[in-house]
């Protein structure tokens, strides 16, 4: 499908087999498609930011006014991702169970309660506390892109996900901007530091509470209802053949599905003679005939990819997959090294170049989380491109992941040996790290919609969680280098493992054997 500008507003095409998209309506927040793609990014922004909520402000006001030593700072940043590892794992199966809508809306919501106790911390406990709890709404990542991903179809879903995953991650580069602001202008309003920092935090806490709102009171489960009739649309495709195959008609989800070609199982043929027009078959040099014979062939695939209600079994089987282990040590690496460093980047510029003020470090450090909104996308784009372009060979895509992550690696091993004089260097080197973490981030999810589709959540929870636990040993290198304040080597040591991982991994087959779904 050739990329148009009113593909960005328009009411998209559907494929009746799935009733999934096959572009984004951006732009269109009427249509149910865009309105479901808007509060997934967005949504996820909040939630993103609110988690971030504490760095901008800890590189020197929080760690002042709470008596903090560097080692407490960095201990914290570890806190906030253990929490969240937890959570994406049992969300994943919880979006399977309920519908990814449903654990998005209940994970922002429950979220905000830590969020809004925040302001009452005054001890590093009681930060560690604080910052170990609202690493809730970091499990909001798996929800939001196993809900694109049941809007989005195949040719376009890599782009779905990295643009609501990279809209969504951009909220670390918000809090970096918006957070700081809002303290300079309570302080500059009269407000003590204290009170100040404190204060700040009432700006997130409303809008994730009307965000959540929003989104499960605006939005359905599934383009066909609530996330129970789910499988209604697989039972409709079975009931419907042409010369026994099951049929796939183009068009929108209300269109009358045409005459020719088609009879229903179970429904007797009329005698000859009775007043019926004769059954014919598509003509196949009609193009629109080739649509239906091309969907067609489709149908028993799509049966293949309903997501199933989630079992012990089933579970077992996808975390022990090879697949699902690149998956996961993947996104360890991209997502985990991202995590780390936009944990510590405000501290890092702020060491390293002594002449900068906490607004302008966190500034500077604000464009690695900004960088979101282009890169991640980025990653979706040239993966669903690989993809369209090879004839739907997922090993392009796969390809693309493991190119990502030994690019990102090497530029971290030389951002690491880099004698940091030239400020230009250096925050150049940062952003063609987050380019290629980024990037890494979004071709990583354009792949894992084809990998166990019928258990998309566990796989996407398994892989999400793999995100923090890279964040949570990434951080913790950067904790033990120097005490906490050697950031140069811990970019290096960070840089070999994403090397290392990346090589290790690439022989794995990008889909199990045998699988039909996903293809």
């Amino acid at each position: 499908m050739a990329l148009k500008f009113s593909y960005l507003y328009a009411n998209p095409e559907i494929n009746p087999v799935t009733r999934k998209a096959r572009s984004i309506p951006a732009l269109n927040p009427v249509n149910v498609y865009g309105r479901v793609f808007f509060f997934s990014w967005f949504a996820f922004m909040i939630a993103f930011w609110a988690w971030y909520t504490f760095p901008p402000l800890l590189t020197a006001t929080i760690k002042e006014d709470l008596h903090l030593t560097p080692s407490q700072v960095a201990n914290s940043n570890i806190v906030s991702l253990c929490v969240t590892l937890l959570v994406r794992v049992v969300a994943g199966p919880l979006c399977d169970q309920f519908g990814p809508r449903k654990v998005f809306g209940g994970l922002l919501l429950t979220g905000s309660i830590p969020l809004g106790l925040a302001p009452l911390v005054n001890s590093a406990e009681g930060l560690y506390a604080s910052r170990f709890f609202i690493g809730i709404l970091g499990g909001a990542f798996v929800p939001c892109l196993v809900w694109t991903t049941g809007f989005f179809d195949k040719n376009i879903v890599g782009t779905a996900n990295a643009l609501a995953g990279g809209f969504g991650t951009a909220g670390g580069g918000i809090t970096y901007f918006i957070m700081p602001a809002v303290y300079d202008s309570l302080v500059a309003r009269g407000h003590s530091v204290g009170r100040a920092w404190r204060l700040t935090f009432l700006v997130p806490l409303f809008m994730v509470i009307v965000v959540a709102i929003a989104l499960l009171s605006l939005c359905p489960d599934t383009p066909t209802g609530p996330w129970s009739e789910r499988h209604n649309v697989a039972q409709e495709n079975d009931s419907c053949s042409v010369d026994g195959a099951a049929a796939d008609v183009p068009g929108g989800i209300t269109d009358k599905l045409p005459s020719n070609g088609l009879k229903f199982k179970g429904h007797d043929e009329k005698k000859k003679g009775e007043n019926e027009t004769a059954v014919s078959t598509p003509v196949m040099d009609d193009p629109e005939a080739q649509t239906i014979k091309a969907d067609m062939l489709g149908t028993a695939t799509a049966d293949g990819e309903v997501v199933g209600k989630p079992t012990l079994s089933q579970a077992l089987r996808v975390a022990f997959s090879p697949q699902t282990a690149f998956q996961v040590l993947s996104y360890m690496n991209s997502f985990g090294a991202e995590l780390a460093i936009n944990a510590i980047l405000s501290s890092y510029y702020f060491q390293t170049f002594p002449s900068l003020s906490q607004t302008e470090a966190t500034g500077r450090a604000a464009v690695f989380g900004f960088l979101d909104f282009a890169t991640r996308p980025l990653g979706g784009v040239v993966s669903d491109l690989l993809y369209k372009y090879s004839g739907g060979n997922l090993w392009f895509k796969k390809g693309w992941v493991v190119l990502c992550g030994l690019l990102a690696g090497t530029l971290l091993i030389i951002l690491g040996q880099v004698r940091p004089g030239d400020e230009s260097v250096v925050f150049g080197l940062v952003a063609l790290v987050a380019v290629f973490l980024q990037a890494g981030n979004g071709a990583n999810f354009a792949l894992v919609p084809h990998v166990h589709p019928q258990a998309n959540g566990i796989l996407s929870g398994l892989t999400g969680a793999g995100g923090n636990l890279g964040g949570i040993i990434f951080s913790v290198i950067f904790r033990f280098m120097g005490d906490g304040t050697d950031y140069a080597k811990g970019f290096w040591v960070i840089g070999v493992i994403h090397v290392a991982v990346s090589l290790a991994m690439s022989p794995i087959p990008p889909l199990p054997r045998g699988q039909i779904g996903g293809r």
